[in-house]
């Protein structure tokens, strides 16, 4: 493997169509697409400060490096990239890619980031950006702290542990979502979804998880959570109580409290959901078959 150290390249397709290289302290500026059409190649300690780094890429690893702000739409079409130890100030990184590991990277500005790709895995990722990784498939995230609007929309096959995400409307329009051990704040999560499963989460959203087909969630809480379940299919255990739960279509409700329960007869049936509380806050505990502990 040939070693380039310790350079500054610039101009358009610096390293065009490079083949099995070892890059290290190396500074790309002033010229588009260095290292665009390459593969097998190993980048350390260096910085990308221009547009379009590593497009049609493949076999790439890339440890303690940095793209600027100005490398922007700075990885697409790209396919078995590792990147660990770094920081990834470009916007619109990641599209159309495929089998990315990103561990103990920072996204300080990731708007449009990891947009219709496959195979992202995540561990110690720091995000901020709206419609991070929209329409993209098969995601595992671990201690991923996600700060943007929009998270996750039209995703499938998503896994997400010990995460924190402040983003509203985050996993709309998905299928097969499994949320462990996070915390979520966030307006209208879930909408528009299909089979999503939230496990020892805390929750805080108006008038979210509604229109989702196939919600389950266990030992969970939901803070402040109004107008929850519209239109859902559910089963769902909560651990405390819920503010106002909203025509849910059919399922279970458990909860120590519900403190607004609205059941429509005429947008539908309340004889398809049962819901089972300690406590209830209303006047006639007897109506949407409810069941008092």
């Amino acid at each position: 493997m040939e070693t380039i150290k310790n350079k500054t390249l610039t101009g358009e397709r610096a390293l065009f169509a490079s083949d099995g290289l070892h890059i290290e302290q190396c500074i790309f500026e002033n010229g588009e697409s260095p290292l665009k059409e390459s593969g097998n190649l190993d980048i350390a300690q260096s910085i990308f400060k221009w547009k379009y780094p590593l497009w049609y890429c493949h076999d790439v690893t890339v440890a303690n490096s940095m793209l600027t702000e100005t490398a922007r739409s700075g990885i697409w079409y790209t396919h078995g990239i590792g990147i660990v130890n770094s920081t990834i100030e470009a916007p619109k990184t990641f599209r159309r890619s495929s089998n990315i590991t990103l561990d103990n990277v920072s996204l300080p500005l990731a708007q449009e980031t990891l947009w219709n790709c496959n195979v992202i895995t995540m561990k110690n990722v720091t995000a901020r950006g709206d419609y991070f990784a929209m329409n993209s498939t098969d995601i595992t995230a671990t201690n991923l702290n996600l700060t943007g609007n929009y998270g996750f929309d039209g995703c499938t096959n998503v896994t997400i542990e010990n995460s924190t995400l402040l983003s509203k409307d985050a996993f709309w329009n998905c299928e097969n979502v499994t949320v462990k051990n996070c915390t979520i704040i966030g307006e209208y999560l879930g909408w528009n979804s299909k089979n999503v499963t939230f496990i020892d989460c805390t929750i805080s959203s108006l008038q979210g998880l509604c229109y989702i087909d196939n919600l389950k969630m266990v030992n969970c809480k939901l803070l402040d959570t109004t107008l929850a379940f519209e239109y859902s299919t559910v089963d769902v255990q909560v651990d405390g109580e819920i503010a106002s739960v909203i025509n849910p279509t059919s399922g279970i409700i458990k909860a120590k409290a519900i403190n607004e329960l609205i059941m429509d007869g005429t947008k539908i049936d309340p004889a398809k959901t049962q819901i089972i509380i300690d406590e209830f806050h209303q006047s006639d505990p007897r109506q949407a078959g409810i069941v008092c502990n």
